[in-house]
């Protein structure tokens, strides 16, 4: 052969002669041949003992069916349908047949007598079609695959999610085993090998050697390179390395050598790359998030003022291990006598809500040694959002409480209402203002005295909203919850956030309670 590599094909004629001839020039060529002498042996060779052939040269005239119907259920067989079929006739040689023949499923038609050039030219080109069809139909249905695997990783929310996701698409992308490594600081070296497509994925900590394999030195980018064994199989194998941060541990992927093209090679890359900057963009939300959960619990008072005639508890829950860190916030203090307590929320998910929040809070406090009355405030808090912070907003309930007498006044900009509770009934503070960082009054007080006994409980958004539940239900909920107020004011804060399964939502939680006893 001229450099074409050596096929399958499945010889089709009654004539033992002929048969012979045409499969002596196919063989001196360098391809494989099987023989069949009717129509119905060809077609159970193809569809029913599974014979793998690139190509048939099939007679017209057979003695049982004839060649155009044998071509016509070869092309109805979806097994068979892309394999070019080359008919050859001595007698069916007019317009009429070669017209029939390829109207019917053959991709050539010779008429005999042949000439073993034209017919090893015209095997050739038929191959170089099917192989190239074949080759762009195999890389279409990876690249599929490739895009299907990269929108689940990306949507994964640990590293150990990622790479299992990773790995049992690697399998499918590469029709075979898979593994994928990488490690980050919360899980340390982690590897995931599928053995076969459909396999389950095998988590194991990954061994560090297994890592100290770097032809990258330490820089961004990707190298794919063999190996004559694993460390995943025994065997070679193709491996990549990937890094998308200078710096970083890089990703890991491997597959076996066995059949790898050029075509694997460049998806292998793609596939390298795409997880190392799912990996690097994991990493990334994973330190934000941890320099926003340290900068909002730096800004959460350390201790709790002692009042005489006020029982005090506090909680501050972060959102869920994989959820962004909001901006809500509490504050308690004494000024003049007074105790003046805030609860609020930044809108937003990010470092910027926390930062935000802890601008928010220092200016409040500011503001509130030099009046502590809520209503002025809250009012000169808006103003500096409105200057300074003009595109935020937040939500806040800010109280000043005469201990002695248990009178409260209190302004509410937009934040969900506080609770009394008082010998088991539940009652909402109502009454609000608007949002802070909208231009319109946020003086307004609301006046109210808690009596002897009696419990007043600020909550942020974090605890009522919950996915597929409206706000009012969630207020509902959360109105049940608080019917019983335990002597044991932390006691009740824990059954609280237990009740309502704050550990598991998707916004940080904030509670701040307020009982009024005997004052002295």
């Amino acid at each position: 052969m001229t450099g074409e590599a050596a096929a399958d094909i499945l010889v089709v004629d009654d004539s033992p002669s002929k048969r012979y001839v045409i499969t002596s020039w196919l063989r001196r060529d360098g391809h494989r041949v099987t023989e069949a002498a009717t129509g119905t042996e060809a077609l159970h060779l193809l569809h029913t003992e599974g014979l793998h052939a690139e190509l048939v040269v099939l007679d017209v005239r057979l003695p049982d069916i004839d060649g155009f119907e044998v071509a016509e259920r070869i092309k109805e067989d979806p097994r068979t349908t892309a394999v070019p079929v080359i008919h050859i006739s001595a007698t069916a040689v007019h317009v009429v047949d070669r017209t029939q023949g390829l109207n019917r499923g053959a991709d050539a038609y010779l008429a005999e007598p042949i000439d073993p050039d034209e017919l090893l030219a015209t095997v050739r080109a038929k191959l170089r079609e099917y192989r190239a069809r074949r080759r762009a139909e195999r890389l279409a249905g990876r690249l599929t695959r490739l895009v299907d695997t990269t929108t689940e990783f990306n949507a994964a929310t640990s590293l150990t999610d990622l790479l299992l996701a990773a790995a049992t698409g690697a399998a499918r992308v590469f029709d075979g085993p898979a593994a994928v490594a990488a490690s980050s600081e919360e899980s340390g070296p982690i590897a995931v090998q599928v053995d076969a497509v459909g396999g389950d994925p095998v988590l194991r900590p990954a061994m560090r050697d297994q890592f100290e394999l770097d032809p990258l030195d330490g820089q961004a980018g990707i190298v794919l390179f063999p190996l004559e064994d694993g460390p995943w199989w025994r065997g070679a194998v193709w491996r990549v390395v990937a890094r998308a941060k200078r710096g970083r541990e890089p990703v890991h992927v491997a597959v076996p050598a066995e059949g790898f093209s050029e075509d694997d090679a460049d998806l292998l890359r793609q596939f390298g790359q795409a997880v190392a900057l799912a990996v690097e963009a994991l990493r990334s939300y994973d330190e934000e998030r941890r320099t926003a959960l340290t900068l909002q619990q730096s800004m959460l008072p350390r201790r709790l003022p002692a009042v005489p005639g006020v029982q005090l508890a506090v909680r501050y829950q972060p959102a869920s291990e994989h959820a962004s860190v909001g901006g809500d916030f509490y504050e308690i203090l004494q000024v003049d006598g007074r105790l003046v307590a805030a609860i609020g929320d930044v809108a937003g998910h990010s470092l910027r809500a926390a930062t935000i929040m802890a601008e928010v809070r220092h200016a409040l406090r500011a503001y509130l040694v030099e009046d502590s009355s809520p209503g002025p405030s809250m009012e000169r808090l808006n103003r500096m959002m409105l200057r300074l912070l003009p595109e935020e907003i937040a939500t806040m309930c800010l109280l000043s409480m005469d201990p002695a007498s248990g009178e409260v006044r209190l302004t509410n900009a937009g934040h969900p209402p506080p609770l009394r509770v008082r010998d088991g009934r539940v009652s909402l503070v109502e009454g609000r203002v608007a949002l802070l960082g909208v231009p319109t009054s946020h003086e307004d007080e609301i006046r109210l005295t808690l009596a002897p006994g009696e419990t007043l409980i600020l909550v942020t958004d974090g605890l009522i909203e919950v996915r597929g539940h409206t706000f009012n239900e969630g207020l509902d909920a959360l109105c049940r919850a608080v019917g019983e107020v335990e002597d044991d004011l932390e006691q009740f804060c824990d059954r609280l956030l237990s009740a309502l399964s704050a550990g598991t939502r998707d916004d940080d939680v904030a509670l701040l309670v307020i009982r009024r006893v005997d004052f002295g």
